[in-house]
């Protein structure tokens, strides 16, 4: 890997890629094999040596304390170089504004959405003085606007003689950004690549031997039998400064049975508050929400889960999984007083031990068993878990918030299948993803969210990715292109 290039790494979920990131991050051990640095043979026994020869890593799943602010996240670890007060505050200023990464250093991180935590993540490791930078899925929540101006960020560091090793399932922008490209399958390397004459199709066959999936939806399935009614939710809270804010603002949608509706935002302007409203993780102010044509607006969550409400979380580690669980426990989280998972007021290990294998088996889950902990699969595989474990209890409606993120070409499009086959069957279905294309392929009805609110509905049929990202932005509001009315 050459000095003051980019360099993709791509491969399947479970191929090796964060083994191997781990591995050069001084996390994890090699049992053979050499790393050499700048000519010199090194040995890395945990992050601190790699920190010490100029390597940084950020995580896919971050490395962040919610119960600290974004200024003590950054100095944790690295007071020596700039202390924790003046000197560190202007040095996080001076780096956030040299690449764009508008980072608030006051602000408490558990405050910040995704996207605002991988750019604090990103500052953390450029603080430190980072001269080789690993960035694991780096644009999974980001727009294409951002997308472009992480790109034009990297293209400065690389023009300053940094080296970017660059893992992604995102194929069309490792091919934009990559100067050579690493494939890797089942913890070997099948091959490098070239971007200048390799496509999106050859390195999805190189990944996993098939072409690239597409989340398109060519038939309609959509009802006239609402499923999910939600009107004039409000929602504020005071922040640190005593100021009221309001996270959500009179949101009101219809989401009908066969329908996915779905809402287009940068990451922070009140989806992930909308997800918890519905789900009862929230209580806000206003309005009512009605599934099924019962109002469950005062029920709590255990109850909405148990009316039908199937729910993918943004962040499988935080809300999603038990990670130090066995996967058979982790089948039975949000299921626990429905079958197979209990007998009465029972839990039946024996029935979730089993349903737990279908899931295995029918989601492709790679795991050599469902006694190991969730932990040790890989993000993709986490998140097959837990889409076959929402998904087996048929559900009225299904909320899933970013369903494809950090997983492979196979995995994505296995779960694209099995939410539209969920769909022909009468589903509806509440989609959230920074992924557009996927939004714009599997949506029905689009509506975009800014600052709380729902500014413009866009038709899946007719617009564009850069169009709907100028509206995320809030550039443009009300109708899109052609977009049919669909304000309900």
């Amino acid at each position: 890997m050459a000095k003051g290039t980019v360099h993709a790494l791509c491969g399947e979920n479970g191929a090796g890629k964060s083994t191997l990131m781990k591995i050069l991050y001084g996390m994890q051990q090699p049992d053979e094999g050499t790393i050499t640095i700048d000519g010199e043979q090194v040995v890395l026994h945990n992050p601190a040596d790699a920190i010490a020869r100029g390597i940084g890593m950020v995580h896919q799943h971050f490395m962040l304390a919610d119960n600290l602010t974004v200024l003590e996240n950054v100095a944790l670890g690295a007071e020596k170089l700039y202390g924790i007060g003046g000197k560190a505050r202007a040095k996080i200023k001076e780096i956030s504004d040299a690449y764009g990464l508008n980072v608030r250093p006051d602000v408490l991180v558990e405050e910040l959405g995704v996207a605002d935590r991988q750019r604090v993540e990103i500052l953390k490791v450029l603080y430190r003085g980072a001269k080789t930078l690993i960035l694991d899925e780096p644009t999974a929540v980001l727009v294409p606007q951002e997308v472009d101006a992480l790109f034009d960020n990297l293209r400065d560091l690389k023009a300053e003689g940094l080296t970017v090793i660059f893992i992604s399932h995102k194929l069309g922008e490792v091919l934009s950004v990559a100067d050579e490209i690493t494939v890797i399958r089942r913890g070997t390397t099948v091959g490098t690549a070239e971007p200048s004459s390799t496509t999106p199709r050859q390195l999805a066959e190189m990944m996993v031997g098939s072409e690239l999936p597409t989340p398109e939806t060519e038939e309609s399935t959509v009802t006239d039998v609402p499923m999910l009614t939600v009107e004039g939710l409000h929602l504020s809270q005071t922040d640190l400064d005593g100021i009221e804010r309001v996270i959500l603002d009179q949101i009101s949608f219809t989401i009908h049975k066969g329908e996915i509706l779905g809402i287009a935002g940068v990451e922070g302007n009140g989806q992930s508050e909308l997800v918890e409203a519905i789900m009862g993780m929230r209580h806000p102010e206003t309005g009512t929400i009605s599934l099924d044509g019962t109002d469950i607006s005062q029920r709590p969550t255990r109850d909405r889960r148990e009316a039908g409400i199937g729910y993918i979380p943004e962040d499988r580690h935080r809300h999603g999984l038990l990670l130090e669980a066995p996967l058979w426990e982790n089948r039975i989280l949000g299921h626990v007083t429905e079958r197979p998972n209990s007998r009465g007021p029972l839990l039946d290990i024996k029935g979730a031990r089993a349903d737990t294998e279908r899931i295995v088996a029918e989601y492709d889950v790679r795991t050599p068993g469902i006694d190991v902990t969730a932990a040790s699969l890989s993000g993709g595989n986490q998140q097959k878990l837990i889409v076959g474990r929402e998904m087996s209890h048929a559900p009225k409606l299904l909320i899933a918030a970013h369903p494809t993120r950090g997983v492979d070409v196979g995995a994505q499009a296995a779960i694209w299948d099995h939410i539209r086959q969920a769909r022909r069957e009468g589903l509806a279905v509440l989609l959230i993803s920074a992924d557009l294309d996927e939004l714009i392929g599997l949506s029905d009805t689009l509506r975009v969210m800014y600052r709380g609110r729902l500014v413009a509905h866009a038709d899946p049929a007719t617009i564009t990715p850069e169009k709907l990202g100028s509206a995320m932005t809030g550039a443009a509001t009300g109708r899109l292109e052609h977009a049919e009315d669909d304000a309900r």
